[in-house]
């Protein structure tokens, strides 16, 4: 059992936080390298065209599958407050019925994501030229949301347990995976955007399915008797008050990249082309404070089940020295770098998209900081349950994109520029605000276990 579960309820917070990370880092920086990749792959040989339809239908995307993310974590948290609890049987009960919750999700964000694709699109006032090739991946990716629940619920639960290494392996073998069929599918058989979309949802069919099947052979919590598969509507109950304040959190912040996302059409596809570009470089730049607020979340949650109140303030104050390491690596790379690594996605002719990627980075880089408040504080808030933040953060994001993005590119001597300032402003207020939510202390009593009571599960 040692192998696959980690109490985080004893021992040093700041190495049960940096061991917990580290694979979480790993494992997400391969698939942030796989989106650079195929990126790259698409870039250089479908063309800029191309690369702005697979990126025009990112912020679309992550609001089709905020549902089935937002569950997973909401059923995540209760699982790691069990486990803080020594509750076995109803850490075993909330795994069985997180399945219902996950298809469920499944199949309505399939409906929305591919019968509407089209539509979505179009709002977003996405230029002619690239709107076939965006409807055709969009709509090609939405067929592979089913493993992609599966996957993010298993990982979710296998995390609550404490085993980050578990996701890892196979998020690494559908990492390496999805470029060699990107490879095959693009350069072989000239499959372009389409080929990029398919390759991605056979690689997640395996990493979710072979993810499930190592869990049930090899990790206790998943081996059970039919019994604990009877629908319980109070686990359901918890996991879904939890879950879908995550969920409408990562919903609004997909509305507002999604906003976002509209400005930047409006100025036509060599910048839709820069700003790909610069999100899947920030992508990979918010794997550490992603990766880490992970594992507090995973952290706080324990704690807070087992009652432990003081060691999750510890592992907040250690989150933030572990944080602001990161940030002193990541921004000079940016600013210093910047032109080699946005060179990486274009054919060098494409110099207007490599000036702006460029300058964009620099402006971006200077908020990293606050940034990466905004990934511990929200790790540390829905892992003791307050889903009330969760809900609140999502507001915050979403009015701060969509009040900034346009009103600041019509200011003289911005212009295009706003589209990035709007971005790192959002992170700036969302970060301050964060932090104040934390220091107001009212998370202390959101905790999902109740301590005056024994929990026996049949």
């Amino acid at each position: 059992m040692k192998n696959y579960v980690n109490d985080m309820t004893k021992g040093n917070p700041t190495r049960l936080l940096l061991s917990f990370t580290m694979p979480m880092l790993v494992g997400n920086i391969f698939q942030q390298l796989y989106n650079i990749v195929d990126s790259i792959i698409v870039g250089k040989f479908v063309g800029a065209d191309g690369l702005a339809a697979v990126g025009a239908t990112g912020s679309v995307n992550f609001l089709i599958v905020s549902l089935c993310i937002g569950l997973s974590a909401g059923i995540g948290i209760v699982v790691s407050q069990y486990f803080g609890a020594k509750d076995t049987d109803y850490v075993k009960h909330t795994i069985a019925n997180a399945m219902y919750l996950l298809l469920f999700s499944a199949i309505l964000m399939f409906i929305a994501g591919f019968f509407f694709a089209r539509p979505f699109l179009q709002a977003l006032k996405t230029p002619d030229n690239i709107l076939n090739d965006a409807v055709l991946y969009m709509r090609v990716i939405c067929c592979g949301i089913f493993t992609v629940a599966i996957y993010n619920g298993v990982s979710s639960i296998l995390r609550a347990l404490g085993d980050a290494k578990t996701p890892l392996i196979f998020l690494i073998i559908s990492s390496f995976l999805n470029i060699a069929l990107d490879l095959i599918f693009i350069i072989t058989f000239h499959l372009g955007v389409f080929g990029a979309a398919f390759a991605t949802v056979l690689s997640e069919a395996i990493a979710g399915i072979g993810c499930t099947i190592w869990a049930i052979k090899k990790n206790p919590y998943f081996q059970m008797p039919k019994s604990f598969f009877k629908m319980d509507a109070s686990i359901m109950k918890k996991c879904s008050k939890l879950g879908l304040p995550v969920a409408l959190q990562n919903a609004m912040i997909a509305i507002s990249c999604i906003v976002l996302q509209s400005v930047v059409n409006t100025f036509g596809s060599t910048v839709v082309a820069a700003f790909t570009v610069t999100s899947r470089i920030e992508q990979l730049v918010q794997q550490p404070y992603g990766s880490l607020g992970t594992a507090v979340s995973t952290y706080a949650g324990q704690n807070m089940g087992a009652g432990e109140i003081n060691r999750v303030k510890a592992g907040y104050r250690k989150s933030y020295l572990i944080m602001g390491a990161f940030t002193l690596i990541m921004v000079p790379v940016a600013q210093l770098f910047g032109h080699q690594i946005v060179q990486l996605f274009v054919s060098s002719a494409e110099t207007e998209v490599i000036t702006l990627g460029t300058q964009a980075l620099k402006i971006t880089s200077w908020f990293y900081f606050p940034l990466g408040m905004i990934y511990i504080t929200r790790g540390l808030l829905n892992g003791v349950g307050d889903a009330t933040y969760a809900f609140m953060n999502g507001i915050i994001e979403m009015l701060g994109r969509i009040c900034f993005a346009k009103p600041l590119t019509m200011v003289a001597g911005i212009g295009v520029w706003g589209v990035w300032l709007a971005t790192a402003l959002t992170w700036l207020v969302t970060g301050i605000i964060s932090a104040l939510r934390y220091l107001q202390g009212k998370w202390k009593n959101k905790g999902v276990v109740e301590h005056t009571t024994v929990h026996a599960r049949a």
